[in-house]
């Protein structure tokens, strides 16, 4: 009679535990609850949050996970304080230009500005005005827009995006946006060139999302950690300004917009002073806030020390303004109530599984709509060290519309995680499509970016666009609609005719990514090329 080792014992029950199913009832109840009215859209430090952490602890006990977060007592806690700041505009904003004639701008209309993190009131009198093309300063790719112009006491206008996106080529790599096309480099760049503010100009495909989103999203409470030196990265205004009132007042200081940003696709533009001055004044309401991040633990057999991650975002936009039907409730359904209920269940079915060889940790974070603070905060202060967190596998508004045969990641990342998922896709006949939109620089605005730029092997996941069901028309239909009607406006929430059984499909991807990983010795590795390597190689004898 042959003899079983405990090796193939072991393996063949991981190899069951990993083709456990997760109920698409279960997720479809945890949307429900999580953007119901009586979450308040799950804004930080509100009572919507109180409402949030109460749910996913209760969720995370009852599926028999371990509380993962820092030892206090003696016992570990289910989560970590996030020490932030918060800004909210206290009272009328005014906004007035004279170039050629008085303009006024609208907040929400022409302009949507952010609380200043610098002041408790804008007070700004006749600031010149100063366009300066894409706003990026690259060195490596010897590029500066801003060849040296004072810029102190002006409020200069960047183009968002890359300089290659308009044309698909160039210094930039192509259509696929870098950091430089997104607006949070821009503020900070622009404070280092020593300007009083910067508004970006919306233009719907480059910004890959249209005005109501930026109005919902600046207008309201805006969050940030606590800074020593604010000033060093934020300017004191900061916000976003519509193509059309940009190009009038290029227009009246004797410019064309388009000839401007054609210009401005040029190594050789040099910032443009337009004849045209503001005077902006608002107040600022200030204060300090904590915000708290869920962490839930299956603890390793034999080696608790490695740490597979999960991550998804709790939180939303809260109660802000309203949209034309007087709704005011940002619920977040699909961003992110459907990623946190797949991180639930893999959870649940972890916890129900075979102990895993390494540890698996689940942390749901605060304060991502407000700028990736709540994973940048456990990444600057980790709970398990980043040198031997296996990679992080993050989960961002999974699409309720039956299975798709394909799937993807946010930013195509050279990074050997991303093969280790191709592959288990294969095996259950999903094929990887490419982020379908690069240009819109998804790779820098989900939760892994933090643990990517210091290292750690880390990919967003996408539920596919070639549904089973309709093909890929219906697939980009549905992602076409919910952009342009749903995305951060108080319309994303529950709706009747949404499935649940495509996310079920990705959540059990995910969890056998996850199981691989926890149940072998792999260490996924950043590719040739990637800016990160370097970082992760730095503590690889951490890793022996």
């Amino acid at each position: 009679m042959r003899t079983v080792s405990l090796a193939l014992i072991l393996a063949l029950a991981a190899q069951a535990a990993a083709a456990q199913t997760i109920a698409p009832d279960r997720l479809k109840a945890h949307v429900e609850t999580l953007a119901s009215d009586a979450f308040e859209g799950r804004a930080p430090a509100t009572p919507g949050e109180t409402k949030t952490v109460d749910y996913l602890v209760g969720q995370f006990k009852a599926a028999g996970v371990k509380p993962g977060g820092k030892l206090k007592g003696g016992a570990r806690s289910w989560t970590q304080d996030v020490p932030l700041a918060q800004f909210d505009i206290s009272g009328p904003v005014s906004v007035r230009v004279s170039a050629s004639g008085d303009l006024a701008w609208e907040q929400g209309r022409e302009v949507a500005l952010r609380a200043s993190q610098l002041t408790s009131q804008v007070d700004i009198q006749d600031a010149p005005i100063v366009f300066v093309g894409y706003g990026v300063h690259a060195p490596e790719r010897n590029w500066d827009d801003f060849k040296g112009v004072d810029l102190k006491g002006k409020i200069a206008l960047a183009l968002v995006n890359d300089p290659d996106f308009e044309t698909g080529q160039g210094d930039f790599g192509g259509k696929a946006m870098t950091w430089y096309g997104r607006w949070p480099y821009k503020y900070e760049e622009a404070a280092k060139q020593g300007a009083l503010g910067l508004l970006v100009i919306h233009e719907t495909a480059p910004a890959s999302y249209g005005w109501e989103t930026v109005k919902n999203s600046n207008t309201n409470t805006i969050i940030d950690v606590i800074r020593d030196k604010p000033g060093e990265v934020h300017p004191v205004l900061e916000g976003w300004i519509q193509r059309d009132a940009a190009a009038e007042l290029m227009r009246r200081s004797g410019h064309d917009f388009e000839a401007l940003k054609r210009a401005a696709q040029s190594r050789d533009f040099r910032p443009v002073p337009l004849n045209a001055k503001a005077s902006v004044s608002f107040p600022v309401k200030a204060q300090k806030i904590v915000s708290r991040n869920v962490i839930g633990l299956v603890e390793g057999r034999s080696r608790p020390d490695e740490v597979v991650l999960y991550t998804g975002h709790w939180d939303h936009l809260g109660v802000a303004l309203p949209d034309a039907t007087g709704d005011a409730i940002y619920n977040g359904a699909v961003d992110n109530a459907t990623g946190i209920a797949a991180l639930l269940e893999i959870a649940r079915a972890f916890a129900a599984g075979p102990a895993p060889a390494r540890s698996v940790a689940f942390l749901a974070v605060t304060a991502e709509e407000k700028g990736l603070i709540g994973s940048e905060y456990y990444a600057s202060n980790p709970i398990y060290p980043l040198a031997t967190t296996v990679g992080v596998i993050n989960m961002d508004a999974l699409k309720p519309v039956g299975p798709a045969s394909d799937f993807t990641t946010s930013g195509n990342a050279p990074v050997t995680l991303q093969d280790e998922l191709i592959a288990l896709a294969t095996t259950r006949g999903r094929t990887y499509s490419p982020d379908p939109r690069p240009e819109a620089g998804s790779f820098f605005r989900s939760d892994h970016f933090p643990f990517a730029k210091r290292g750690v092997p880390a990919i967003s996941f996408g539920s596919g666009q070639t549904l089973v069901e309709g093909g890929a028309e219906a697939g980009s239909a549905w992602s076409r609609a919910y952009t342009a009607e749903r995305y951060h406006q108080p319309s994303d929430e529950l709706s009747p005719d949404w499935r649940f059984d495509g996310i079920a499909a990705d959540a059990e991807l995910l969890y056998a990514l996850g199981r691989r990983l926890a149940d072998s010795d792999i260490w996924p590795e950043w590719k040739a090329g990637s800016e990160f390597k370097a970082v992760r190689e730095a503590s690889e004898a951490e890793r022996r």
